[in-house]
Parts: C-alpha cells; sequence; structure tokens
C-alpha cells in the first residue's frame, strides 16, 4: 500500500508539470493533494506548520507570478487591456483546439489580430503579440521554478 502512495503522490507531482502546457491541469492543486496524501496516509507528524505556512506562500507566489509575469510583459510591449483579455482567453481556448502548440500559437495570433485592430501600425500589434508570448513563457518559467522548490522542500523535509 505504501508502494502505491508513493507512485501516486511521485505521479502528481509529475502532473503538475504537465499543468504548465495544459492550463486545466491546476498545477499546485496537484502538488498540495501530493502533500496531503503524504501527510494523511503516510506520516502524520512528519510535515510541521513551518511546511505548510512554507506551500501556502509559495502558493501565493506562483499564482502572483504566473499573474504579473504575463500582465507585465504585455503592458511593457505596448499591449492594452483588452489584448491581455484576449491572450488569456486564447490560452484557455488553445489548450484544446491544439495541443500543446495551441497554449503559444492562439494568444499570439489573437492578440496580434486585437492589437492590430487598436494600435496605429502592424509593428506595434506584433510587439504587443510578441510581448504576450513572452508573458506567458516567463510566468511558466516562474512556476517551474516555484514548483520545484516546493517538491525539493517537501522531500528535504521528509529525509532530514
Amino acid at each position: 500500500m505504501e508502494l502505491l502512495l508513493w507512485v501516486l503522490i511521485i505521479g502528481l507531482f509529475i502532473l503538475s508539470f504537465v499543468g504548465l502546457l495544459f492550463p486545466v491541469v491546476p498545477s499546485v492543486l496537484v502538488l498540495w493533494v501530493g502533500f496531503l496524501i503524504y501527510h494523511f496516509f503516510l506520516n502524520v507528524a512528519q510535515l510541521t506548520w513551518v511546511f505548510w505556512v512554507s506551500m501556502g506562500v509559495l502558493t501565493v507566489l506562483l499564482l502572483l507570478a504566473d499573474v504579473f509575469a504575463g500582465s507585465l510583459a504585455v503592458k511593457k510591449f505596448g499591449g492594452s487591456k483588452l489584448g491581455e483579455r484576449v491572450a488569456t482567453i486564447a490560452i484557455i481556448v488553445g489548450t484544446f483546439v491544439y495541443p500543446p502548440f495551441g497554449i503559444l500559437i492562439l494568444p499570439f495570433v489573437a492578440v496580434l489580430i486585437v492589437e492590430n485592430w487598436k494600435q496605429d501600425t502592424f509593428h506595434q500589434a506584433l510587439r504587443a503579440a510578441v510581448g504576450t508570448l513572452i508573458g506567458f513563457l516567463s510566468g511558466r518559467v516562474a512556476e517551474a521554478i516555484i514548483q520545484l522548490i516546493m517538491i525539493g522542500w517537501f522531500f528535504l523535509t521528509i529525509w532530514l
């Protein structure tokens, strides 16, 4: 039974990284399920309040990094608020349309169209679309780093 639980926990940790490419999978929630399975089914005493508070803080950082990376990049590259909203919707739709590439292509094209309609030149629209792509990718990189820290902290806590 213990081996099965460990396989499930490791599988959930791997699935959390799949969520970086497929936003339908809630990465941080999947991580937390792995932590909770360990806590309630393998060792209720090993994960201390310091661990749980730290994971809570890292979860908030992870969510903020994802939101603000995209938003800041769109603004920095001259995109509009509408372009930012369209990019968010296009990321969700792109997940289903042509996974995993739709998550990159659809937001880029959608923002390019919206910004070309709103901006003065195609160059400005292209710049905003590139900003959307950079923002999305940088948000995913930040999320992956924070997830690695969370998983590493988990294993350090249970092994030390």
